[in-house]
């Protein structure tokens, strides 16, 4: 299985709800992946992280820190290179004490072995 195939798994996993993508994380995601967000950062969601724990950890306080209204991934796009490709995610989430809001991003998946050992999120800004 190639990166074409990883990706296209996460985008059926991902659109089909919550547990479609920690079901693409325990299955697909390697032990030892690297995640890195666009932005800064915090104390409580640094910006870089290690280990498929930690990425379990971040879901879970994405989820438990906003309610999510909806998600949809679209893709995989695929370039030059066949360890490699793009999801692009539309969120629709209230942030706990803020305001409904419409984020738009886009992941870099690079594929190991049939797994993701590195995952980028690239924000739309502006």
């Amino acid at each position: 299985m190639g990166a074409m195939e990883v990706g296209q798994k996460l985008v059926e996993m991902v659109n089909s709800g919550r547990d479609g993508e920690a079901a693409f994380v325990n299955e697909y995601y390697a032990d030892n992946i690297v995640s890195i967000e666009g932005g800064e950062g915090s104390e409580e969601m640094p910006s870089r992280i290690e280990g498929v724990d930690a990425i379990r950890g971040k879901h879970s306080w994405w989820y438990g820190n906003n309610e999510v209204h909806g998600t949809e991934a679209v893709g995989p796009y695929i370039g030059h290179r066949d360890d490699q490709f793009v999801v692009r995610f539309t969120l629709d989430a209230t942030p706990k004490g803020g305001e409904r809001d419409k984020l738009d991003e886009v992941g870099l998946f690079t594929v190991k072995s049939d797994k993701v050992v590195q995952e980028e999120y690239l924000y739309l800004m502006g």
